[in-house]
């Protein structure tokens, strides 16, 4: 049977009805969003039978954006989005040309040796030879977005930076990671994550390339190979994969004992976020603002998520790295595809530019701001809210976007400058070094996903991968062949001008100030700060990765450090590994952070995942109510039931039957992903049975339509906390609701023990 072939003369105007149809597809994505479950595949469903009839490409997803369309030199584009991807109905060669075979390479007769003249061949399979570029180093996991940022103006006093006025919007590109692992990692392992935003602002690019813990291991950037060294897997036997649960870190961490503190951070529940919505972002370092007068100031930036600071816990963490590595990135994922697009505000700490008593700069309360060890509390200095960032496209390509985007905290615009902080410094060069290896030269920058919104002139010329059309004779100033052009900016032009500092103490050495020195106070703050239960799980996640170690001096020298932190938390891990209880020494007198606590609060509930249980013969009306009132309060709701396909719609005489569209069926489904259950019918089954059992153990909501004296089994009673009995579907979510915004139901008491 031959293929239709397509008119020619309607190609242009398919291409232009298309183009238009994925403007709105993306104007109705942006939008409030929709009562979409998420998980589709792909923008049309596939037919059953392999397509015969040539077809254009299908557009992206409603919920995916690309680049915004620039030229390499930052010139907005006329091309749309859709212009960069692949176009026409045929398969073609690298260089357009149409190809009728490429299941069989050309043969000398049919049984004879392949032809080198096989340029197809040889095309394809030089190109699948090279798809893979070398993954980061370090934050090679990662899962990326795009989103808008709105400044409130708040920020106007301390920057003259142009995307805080009040009011505008920037475009940005969010990658979220973990640290350790290779890209092949699971999700859900104990590590920091990156919190990495690419702002495409009209002064130039801005990147705040940070992390979901405010401080780090080390304090002079000339360790960062040794920590990351330590930190990755054995070199012997490439063992243990994103973990850090073993021999070398912890040797590292015991005897460079300024990594205590984010070492305390990694233990705590926030070493396992439960997503990346629900994770807080930290700039780590102290910067430099100049405001309009050319006043400085010094700050910390923080990302604040509006659905609140949660994490999984340690068997939730264990349960997703095997059904599901891919946890966050999926959850990321699919709530922008549901509308329920992530959130945070961008808020600053602000310090005074000046010297303290003593003489010395980059000071506030005794605490030198420019060690990357240490926090400043927040009742100390309030975070201020200066904007809001909202995700609310996913990528339509990872490699293109995700894997090729290239961040460095030297991509500053007007107004933001750096300080002297040791770590930072280093990091200005490494991040340029690492992109030439990983990109192939040095226009990285031309990649589309890192493609300035702002005009580039920059002067510099070819190199690998050019794809800029330079023109002129004269790359160099001043000249006078092209006019003078490029010329230098002043203040008044918007120019980058980094702030003129004095340099107190001109004598080069390597040491460090003896503001470094204290080690252990902060992580003592950290650790008084949390509530009983978060100390329980620390306490249990050292003993752990501990316990993991072969080395027992490993094990008691690091005992030893948690001693100066608190010698209860000391003496708990030493019992837990088998140890004498170490010496108890004195520790820092410290006030309490409440801030620094996940428990206690109450947050939104947008966007929290609720699974619904039925089985066959449950009240479909009563289900798609319950559905809809989930969808009508900004949450996703996921029905589960013995079989794929619909509930309902069964009666064909029936034209308004209420149907119900399945996500999960109870084998596909697992604990980890709702944040609350909805109980329509209670089935007789196994993989049912676990759910209820780690819904409780895990301390979620519960709601039941299922008269609660049945669940005596899973040891649910009328005083279970967090559980509540119903009596219709109109009754569910008002139950529900105050549950969910506490996360969960801290006061459960955990399961009886046989």
């Amino acid at each position: 049977m031959s293929a239709k072939k397509p008119d020619p003369r309607n190609a242009a105007e398919k291409l232009v009805d298309k183009a238009e149809k994925v403007a709105d597809d993306l104007t109705d994505a942006l939008s409030p969003r929709g009562d979409v479950v998420p998980g589709a595949p792909g923008s049309e469903p596939p037919s059953v039978d392999e397509p015969t009839e040539p077809t254009d490409p299908l557009p992206p997803k409603p919920d995916q954006k690309g680049a915004t369309p620039h030229s390499p030199t930052g010139a907005p584009s006329k091309d749309s989005e859709d212009a960069q991807r692949q176009q026409g109905a045929y398969l073609t060669t690298a260089q357009g040309a149409r190809l009728s075979e490429t299941d069989h390479s050309q043969k000398a007769g049919r049984r004879g040796p392949t032809l080198l003249q096989d340029h197809h061949l040889r095309e394809k399979i030089m190109h699948f030879d090279h798809e893979r570029i070398p993954e980061r180093v370090v934050h090679a996991r990662g899962a990326g977005a795009h989103g808008v940022f709105t400044a409130n103006g708040a920020a106007a006093s301390v920057c003259r930076a142009g995307l805080f006025a009040e009011g505008k919007e920037t475009e940005v590109f969010v990658r979220f990671s973990t640290v350790l692992g290779s890209r092949g990692s699971a999700d859900t392992v104990r590590d920091t994550r990156g919190f990495a935003t690419k702002f495409y602002t009209d002064e130039g690019t801005w990147d705040l390339v940070g992390n979901n813990i405010p401080v780090f291991f080390i304090q002079d950037a000339i360790k960062f190979p040794d920590v990351v060294h330590a930190g990755k897997p054995h070199p012997d036997r490439e063992i243990p994969q994103a973990q850090s649960a073993h021999d070398t870190f912890w040797d590292f961490v015991s005897l460079h004992t300024e990594a205590q503190f984010h070492t305390m951070w990694n233990m705590s529940d926030r070493g396992i976020p439960r997503s990346f919505r629900m994770m807080e972002g930290f700039g780590v370092h102290t910067f430099r603002l100049i405001n309009a007068a050319g006043e400085t100031s010094l700050v910390k930036f923080h990302w604040k998520p509006h659905l609140g600071v949660h994490s999984q816990l340690w068997e939730e963490a264990q349960l997703a790295g095997g059904m599901d590595p891919d946890f966050h990135r999926r959850d990321l994922a699919d709530a922008i595809e549901a509308g329920a697009h992530p959130s945070w505000d961008l808020g600053i700490q602000v310090f005074p530019d000046t010297v303290d008593s003593d003489g010395v700069s980059e000071m506030f309360h005794g605490i030198d701001l420019l060690d990357p060890t240490k926090i400043v509390p927040e009742e100390l200095a309030p975070v201020q809210v200066i904007g809001t960032m909202t995700l609310n496209g996913n990528p339509k390509n990872y490699f293109a976007e995700t894997e090729q985007v290239a961040f460095h905290p030297g991509h500053l615009v007007p107004g933001i400058d750096v300080t002297n902080d040791p770590l930072l410094q280093g990091r200005l060069f490494s991040y340029l070094d690492t992109q030439l290896s990983r990109l192939g030269g040095p226009n990285f920058g031309q990649i589309p996903i890192n493609r300035p919104h702002a005009p580039v002139n920059d002067m510099l010329r070819d190199g690998m991968h050019q794809t800029a059309d330079h023109v002129g004779v004269a790359p160099y100033r001043p000249n006078s062949l092209d006019g003078g052009c490029p010329f230098l900016a002043g203040t008044a032009d918007g120019a980058l001008v980094e702030v003129a500092q004095e340099i107190a103490d001109a004598q080069i050495e390597r040491r460090a100030p003896a503001s470094f020195d204290d080690h252990f106070s902060q992580a003592t703050l950290f650790w008084a700060s949390l509530t009983e239960v978060e100390r329980e799980h620390t306490a249990a996640a050292y003993t752990f990765e501990l316990g993991k170690c072969y080395e027992e001096a490993v094990k008691i020298r690091q005992v030893e450090q948690l001693a100066h932190i608190d010698h209860g938390l000391a003496t708990t891990v030493a019992q837990g590994l088998g140890l004498p209880a170490p010496a108890e020494v004195p520790v820092a007198e410290v006030v309490t952070s409440p801030a620094l606590s996940q428990v206690g609060r109450e947050w939104p509930t947008d966007g929290r995942q609720i699974g619904i249980l039925v089985n066959a013969d449950s009240d479909v009306a009563a289900v798609a109510e319950i559905q809809q009132a989930v969808f009508g309060a900004g949450m996703v709701p996921l029905v589960i039931a013995p079989t794929g396909g619909t509930l309902g719609g069964d009666d064909p005489d029936a034209d308004d039957a209420p149907t119900v569209t399945i996500s999960r069926t109870y084998r596909t489904q697992r604990s980890v992903e709702f944040d609350a259950l909805v109980v329509v019918d209670l089935p007789a089954d196994p993989h049912s049975d676990i759910l209820i059992s780690e819904m409780y153990r895990h301390k979620k909501a519960l709601a039941t339509l299922v008269p609660i004296d049945r669940y005596g089994e899973f040891e649910i009673n009328s005083s279970t906390p967090g559980v509540v009995e119903v009596g219709a579907a109109a009754d569910v979510l008002p139950a529900l609701t105050p549950l969910l915004a506490a996360h969960r139901a801290w006061d459960r008491p955990d399961p009886a023990r046989v």
